[in-house]
């Protein structure tokens, strides 16, 4: 039996996630900020922030379901707003949960990953392309990204598989609640690369975990527009989001 540890599991991606892991008969350790309740899981209400915390839950977990074969850290948030509207305290919590999050989640678990397990980090577009009004976002989706590909070669050699995550807009209860003060701007942008509905969205991520691969890009126009900033000049790709941004602002104003 699988053991499979899923943090941000109230809602969205890690719900998700939580309820396909557990029909495949995997052994569930669910973790979230929320109080979450799942029969036959062994649920902890924990802020990924707290580095003491998290130690402590995913140690319990272990306890209770035995050590991971495979960690998917789902905890996000996103602060959508133009970098001069951005406080320095939205900034850090943005930051913080995404990045430090991530970063307490690996450390965490790290001690109790076998050869043949893997680590999943839920990551972003915003951590492959930059996008307007997403100052706090796109620093620490960046940021997860760039973690992910170091833990990727430093644990290789201990045969301990990485992925990580970098979805487009998928409808989770995160999006709708940003779309209520979301930019022109930063609408037109994140049409480029188009929305995926939950359940086709975590069934590419699932079978891309399945697959052992490390970059996991759900839906065809995000992987283009993945492949086009990989492959453009450089101007060429800013000019195109120049372009992109200054028509929804002239439309905007």
């Amino acid at each position: 039996m699988i053991r499979v540890y899923v943090t941000g599991a109230a809602s969205g991606i890690g719900a998700w996630l939580a309820g396909h892991y557990a029909d495949r008969g995997a052994a569930l350790a669910l973790f979230d900020a929320a109080p979450l309740a799942r029969d036959g899981a062994a649920t902890f209400t924990v802020d990924v922030r707290d580095e003491a915390a998290i130690g402590a839950a995913v140690e319990a977990a272990v306890g209770a379901v035995g050590a991971p074969d495979l960690v998917v850290n789902c905890a996000g948030v996103q602060i959508a707003k133009p970098f001069g509207e951005l406080t320095g305290a939205e900034f850090r919590r943005v930051v913080d949960v995404n990045l430090v999050g991530s970063r307490n989640v690996a450390a965490a678990v790290l001690p109790h990953l076998a050869a043949g397990s893997r680590l999943v980090l839920i990551a972003s577009m915003a951590g492959l392309v930059p996008s307007y009004g997403y100052a706090a976002y796109n620093a620490s989706k960046y940021g997860v990204v760039g973690l992910a590909g170091a833990l990727r070669l430093e644990l290789a050699p201990r045969r301990i598989g990485v992925s990580v995550v970098c979805p487009p807009e998928v409808e989770t209860p995160m999006v709708d609640e940003e779309r209520r003060t979301m930019h022109p701007a930063t609408r037109a942008l994140k049409e480029i690369a188009g929305t995926l509905q939950l359940d086709p969205a975590c069934r590419e991520i699932v079978a891309g975990i399945d697959r052992g691969r490390f970059l996991i890009v759900p839906g065809r126009r995000a992987r283009a527009v993945r492949h086009l900033t990989r492959h453009l000049p450089e101007a060429a790709a800013r000019a195109l989001s120049d372009r992109t941004v200054a028509r929804a602002l002239r439309r905007g104003a």
